[in-house]
């Protein structure tokens, strides 16, 4: 499977990172870093050290957006991801190994492979404005898996609205009208795809890649954060690994074809909607809605691939 990576390195999006590049079905053709858990040279710096550990520095990263199509300000959340993104490890920032490609030139990617697929792990201004530059080429593009949204939930930055919708929801709708087949893994689903402590020692002592030495410190470090927003919860929801995953096992996943629209504007801004009247999916909808998963797979699954060999 080839797939392109839009991202925001963060905690959970460099695990989704190291799954996809360990997966010996991913094959990762780029990686497009943007704003979001961080400002975008720090997720470019992230993912840099990450495609080093993995001795992948063959895979280009591309630059990415730096603030939403509203203008606005972005908002960082350190006491999440920590000052530099992945928790308590610190990555040489700028460092002159890594060179960031113009975002342009993944539409030569695009045209050279057929039936790629594309993962949007974070906010969605680079994937939209990619859309407005080169709707032709973006036309290839087999399917969009976009973590955001929110559904019979709460929100994570609002009482109604998830984070990568919220900060941009315009972008969101483009996606959502714009993309072959969307596949949405909101939170109502990623929430529950958690790594406890006993999760990460084990990673830990049976890990035989370069990746060995930072699963306990970053999973601690979230797992950390998640105990103060959520007291009693044990450990934290790697909400980007999720939507990896589910590009690889659909049939793990229990999708629900609906039409969904993001609210732009107002005291609603970002929360996602979609008729549930009914339970029956629309055939006439081009947006699949994850409302489930198997659980244990994911943990059996993705444990194997965290600590396997390169």
């Amino acid at each position: 499977m080839k797939l392109l990576i839009f991202c925001d390195p963060g905690i959970d999006d460099a695990i989704a990172l190291i799954y996809a590049l360990l997966h010996p079905e991913i094959e990762v053709l780029g990686i497009v870093c943007s704003y979001g858990n961080v400002d975008k040279i720090t997720a470019a710096n992230n993912a840099g050290h990450i495609l080093q550990l993995a001795g992948r520095m063959d895979i280009p990263i591309f630059n990415g957006a730096e603030m939403p199509v509203s203008g606005e300000l972005a908002i960082f959340y350190p006491e999440i991801h920590g000052e530099d993104g992945i928790g308590p490890i610190k990555v040489e920032k700028n460092a002159n190994h890594l060179r960031i490609r113009n975002l342009s030139e993944i539409f030569e990617l695009i045209e050279k492979n057929n039936d790629l697929v594309i993962a949007d792990l974070g906010r969605s201004t680079t994937l939209a404005a990619c859309f407005l530059l080169n709707r032709k080429a973006m036309s290839k593009v087999k399917e969009l898996h976009i973590m955001g949204g929110a559904f019979m939930v709460p929100g994570n930055v609002t009482p109604i609205a998830e984070a990568n919708f919220h900060g941009d929801p315009t972008s969101a709708n483009l996606l959502l009208a714009h993309g072959n087949k969307v596949f949405l893994t909101p939170l109502n689903v990623t929430q529950k795809a958690i790594f406890t402590y006993e999760y990460a020692e084990s990673l830990r002592y049976n890990t035989k890649n370069k990746f060995k030495e930072i699963y306990i410190p970053i999973i601690r470090y979230y797992a950390n954060a998640y105990a103060k927003m959520i007291p009693g919860m044990d450990g934290a929801p790697f909400h980007d690994l999720l939507t990896i995953y589910s590009i690889v096992h659909p049939k793990k996943m229990h999708y629900l074809a609906k039409k969904v629209h993001v609210v732009v504007e107002g005291k609603t801004r970002g929360k996602s909607f979609a008729d549930f009247r009914n339970m029956d999916s629309d055939p006439d909808s081009k947006h699949h809605i994850a409302l489930g998963f198997d659980y244990d797979h994911f943990l059996k699954e993705v444990f194997q691939v965290l600590t396997r060999q390169m």
